[in-house]
């Protein structure tokens, strides 16, 4: 498997981020870490070597980020203003930064699916649903779409603007419903089983239903716990049956 690690210092973040990149062509798959985890989480996890068969055939090329996460929500000294504002910096990392590297490293044609389990689906999905010119897609496992559970009671217009089940209900821009509407690749999926909590994803799917947007959900049995293992099945099985 190609495998390459490089990164730059970020204006938007005023840091160095790396990022690991996995692959030589395909569907440009940004993945995005869980809770305060980092660019190399997947591959030391193991969910790397679970996709490795589909990124060796050039189905799909995988970008590896960091998060800020621990910089911002995870940080118990920082004032909620503070996290959310560092949290929408690293929005503009992705859209500003991540994204120009992928489309100079892939095929310009090539669509770009956002991922991730737990905290990195709840990025993921934000990600998509504020800009679907750039982020054609999403694969969220067992994810949360309400910021508010994770600001510690903290609540403004920066949280609500990033969470998904507050901002999508009141959504009437038909330029992003139609892009939304366009895209196949909405997929929510997650386990039933310890620590999982499927009503995050059936709350978020009723409200793509309301606004008549194709999707799937997807809820894997209670055998089906939040661990790595799981996310180790789903990610192949979706690249597998759905790409």
């Amino acid at each position: 498997m190609q495998r390459e690690v490089t990164g730059w210092y970020s204006p938007a973040l005023n840091k160095n981020m790396d990022i690991a990149v996995y692959g030589h062509y395909g569907i440009a798959l940004l993945m995005i870490p869980t809770a305060a985890s980092d660019y190399l989480e997947y591959e030391q996890n193991g969910l790397i070597e679970s996709i490795a068969p589909y990124i060796n055939a050039g189905k799909v090329k995988v970008y590896c980020i960091n998060s800020i996460n621990a910089e911002s929500w995870l940080n118990p000294y920082m004032h909620g203003y503070d996290k959310a504002v560092r949290h929408q910096l690293f929005n503009d990392y992705v859209i500003k930064e991540v994204i120009p590297f992928i489309k100079d490293t892939s095929s310009q044609n090539n669509e770009i699916i956002a991922a991730g389990a737990s905290f990195g689906a709840m990025h993921a999905a934000n990600l998509f649903f504020k800009h679907p010119d750039y982020i054609h897609g999403i694969i969220a496992m067992s994810g949360c779409y309400d910021l508010s559970q994770y600001t510690d009671g903290y609540y403004d217009d920066n949280v609500y603007f990033n969470s998904p089940v507050h901002y999508l209900p009141q959504l009437k821009a038909e330029w992003h419903l139609s892009m939304y509407r366009d895209s196949r690749h909405i997929h929510f999926v997650t386990g039933s089983g310890a620590y999982e909590v499927p009503e995050y994803s059936r709350a978020i799917s009723s409200i793509l239903t309301s606004k008549n947007v194709p999707h799937e959900l997807d809820i894997w049995g209670p055998d089906m716990p939040h661990e790595w293992w799981v996310w180790k099945r789903m990610l192949p099985y979706y690249l597998e049956t759905r790409f």
